[in-house]
């Protein structure tokens, strides 16, 4: 600011040493001409102000005096101005693609309460679950989470039945309001926590899928789901992160997070892209003091070949090698004098492992040639392949490695 005051005084002080006083002598100069150029830089400073005042503007010219908004992007600037618009265009396209496609999932179980004690004569009552669904086919066959068909549990107190009822509820507004539908299990998998129904009805709109592997973070995502009970219900948000591991009931999920609000309910529904495409089914969350907006569902692309086993054999034909083991870490090779990799706890009779030659105490170290440490990466590499397939294991015995070819069976 100073270096600017600093220069308007100079440039005043060179207009009134040299120019005005250059005409000093003349008298014409001094009675007509300036008088003359100040009368004309008076006039243009009332105009001036009388434009900068928005209601004399408007009235002198007849023109809305409002601000414009600038909607192009200027010439070299780096500003992206972001359309309100086309994001509302985004989430009405992809909500109108996918939800013809989304149903929601009524369960019913008998629940039995035993009594205390032994006294008294236990009380048996029905209870409800709600889900929902992603249609996959015009015939009828329908996605979800095994966790939503399937609580069978039981304990000294209580016990809950597989379900007795499934309700599928297709989409209203396509459908109608009657459209309720008895479901049947075709198939269903607890460790992928997914599940396939069939409904008795033809002629519907199955969902499209995307390619979940292309997914980004950043990326818009829509959850669409009937949660709480409320409905067909689309919320929206971003890809927090792909390939998550998430833990949960004792099963691993490779996941993509995201910020969609997904509530009780949304189990089993979709996860969308901007292109109304299913990447996700919407499967857990995390809840708790101090946590928000943090959701995850499984990648469509690895439910593929789940969902042809569901349908096509009624469960998840996997590979099997037949052993339970323990992984070996820095710890226990010190204390006990291992190497560190999966030490085999024990072997299934009649196993594939047992007819390839493992033994009790063998440390496998490496698979197809791969070091491995624990269970989970053996099951991995395991799971990558079909039965029948051979799967070479690198096992340590009494101190010498030995290779060996496991032929996999299919697990019992």
């Amino acid at each position: 600011m100073e270096e600017n005051e600093n220069k308007f005084e100079v440039i005043s002080s060179k207009i009134s040493s040299s120019d005005f006083n250059k005409q000093k002598p003349h008298g014409f100069g001094k009675s007509i001409i300036l008088p003359f150029f100040s009368g004309i830089l008076g006039c243009s400073l009332v105009i001036g102000t009388c434009f900068g005042v928005p209601s004399i503007k408007e009235k002198i010219l007849g023109v809305d005096s409002k601000p414009t908004v600038q909607t192009s992007i200027p010439t070299g600037s780096t500003t992206n101005f972001v359309s309100l618009s086309n994001y509302s265009n985004t989430t009405v396209f992809a909500a109108k693609k996918v939800l013809p496609s989304i149903v929601g999932i009524e369960v019913s179980y008998t629940t039995k309460t035993n009594s205390f004690f032994g006294f008294g004569q236990p009380m048996t009552s029905t209870a409800t679950a709600t889900g929902s669904g992603i249609i996959i086919s015009e015939d009828g066959y329908i996605l979800t989470n095994n966790h939503v068909v399937d609580s069978s549990s039981s304990s000294s107190y209580y016990e809950i039945s597989e379900a007795t009822s499934i309700k599928v509820k297709l989409n209203q507004d396509t459908y109608g309001d009657d459209a309720v539908f008895d479901a049947k299990i075709v198939g269903k998998d607890s460790k992928t926590d997914l599940a396939v129904l069939k409904i008795d009805k033809s002629g519907l709109t199955a969902a499209e899928f995307g390619d979940s592997d292309s997914c980004v973070v950043g990326e818009f995502a829509m959850a669409v789901g009937s949660p709480l009970g409320l409905g067909t219900t689309v919320t929206t948000g971003i890809v927090g992160a792909v390939n998550r591991k998430v833990e949960s009931d004792g099963n691993t999920y490779i996941c993509i997070q995201t910020d969609a609000a997904i509530n009780s309910g949304n189990s089993g529904g979709a996860l969308v892209n901007s292109d109304g495409k299913v990447i996700g089914i919407n499967t857990l969350k995390l809840s708790g003091t101090g946590v928000e907006g943090i959701g995850f569902a499984i990648p469509i692309n690895s439910t593929l070949d789940i969902i042809d086993d569901l349908i096509e054999h009624n469960k998840v034909l996997r590979p099997y090698i037949g052993i339970s083991g323990i992984n070996i870490d820095d710890d226990l090779s010190k204390r006990y004098d291992l190497v560190i990799g999966v030490y085999i706890k024990s072997i299934e009779d009649f196993s594939p492992a047992e007819k390839a030659g493992l033994k009790a105490g063998d440390v496998i170290i490496k698979a197809d040639g791969k070091e491995i440490k624990t269970m989970n990466e053996l099951e991995e590499i395991k799971n990558s392949h079909k039965i029948g397939d051979n799967l070479s294991l690198t096992v340590n015995r009494d101190g010498d490695n030995k290779d060996i070819t496991v032929t996999l069976g299919e697990e019992p």
